[in-house]
């Protein structure tokens, strides 16, 4: 009885460990499940990727504005520079026509007052001061002195240097030869002829002779090596043209 006992407890204690051993052979594995996206979580996510591009294209908007503005700004700055640049030009030329205007109603009353003085009279007078004026004492201090062709004073003169040292005196800087001469300044009528015009006889640019009006249909010219410098009437030797410097 006792081997049969012991033998059927043997028997139980193969048959657990056959068992053991096989379930410790066989691997054990686990499962992890991720958590389910939810409805609520895809929302929140795409709410979040347009505030960011919100947020982005916002950003670049304020850029470009403080990038026009910046630009404005400093095209306002340039446009005040330039309107006070405007500014101060029409005030200069506005000047200078108002000198300009008083200088010629200035000669314009010396002419006058040398016109009505100048006769057939050839002393050396001083006439109103002024730069015509000036012109007309030089001149006529010059009178008796000889001509000689290419003579550039002081005791002798061509016809254009006489004229070209006579405006020289005012700050005239007139060219050396007649025909230079006769292309410079204002172009005037025969008929409206003022106290310091220049004459000239000839083609305008091609002239051979220049002299200078002085009133009352007279003109002062250095004129040939038998007269010297004189005073000489128009009517006798009638000019081609004048030109006005002053």
């Amino acid at each position: 009885m006792r081997a049969g006992v012991a033998g059927g407890i043997l028997s139980t204690v193969a048959v657990a460990g056959a068992s053991a051993s096989a379930n410790a052979a066989e691997p054990v594995t686990q499962t992890l499940e991720l958590p389910t996206l939810t409805a609520d979580l895809s929302v929140q996510v795409a709410r979040s990727a347009d505030a960011t591009q919100l947020a982005a294209a916002n950003y670049e908007l304020q850029a470009e504005r403080d990038a026009a503005a910046a630009q404005a700004a400093k095209q306002a700055k340039a446009d005040l520079a330039e309107a006070k640049k405007k500014a101060e030009a029409r005030k200069k030329a506005a000047e200078e026509a108002r000198k300009a205007a008083a200088e010629r109603a200035a000669r314009d009353a010396e002419r006058e007052t040398l016109s009505a003085s100048v006769g057939t009279d050839t002393s050396v007078t001083t006439p109103a001061s002024g730069s015509v004026g000036t012109v007309i004492s030089f001149l006529k201090a010059q009178l008796g002195d000889a001509y000689v062709m290419g003579a550039t004073g002081p005791n002798a003169w061509d016809c254009s240097s006489l004229v070209q040292a006579a405006f020289r005196q005012v700050g005239v800087d007139l060219p050396r030869v007649s025909q230079d001469q006769s292309m410079v300044g204002t172009e005037v009528s025969l008929s409206n002829l003022q106290v310091g015009d220049i004459l000239y006889w000839g083609g305008k640019g091609s002239a051979y002779h220049t002299g200078v009006y002085i009133g009352n249909g007279q003109y002062l010219d250095a004129a040939n090596p038998s007269k010297g410098v004189v005073i000489q009437d128009l009517s006798g030797y009638p000019a081609s043209g004048a030109v006005r410097v002053l």
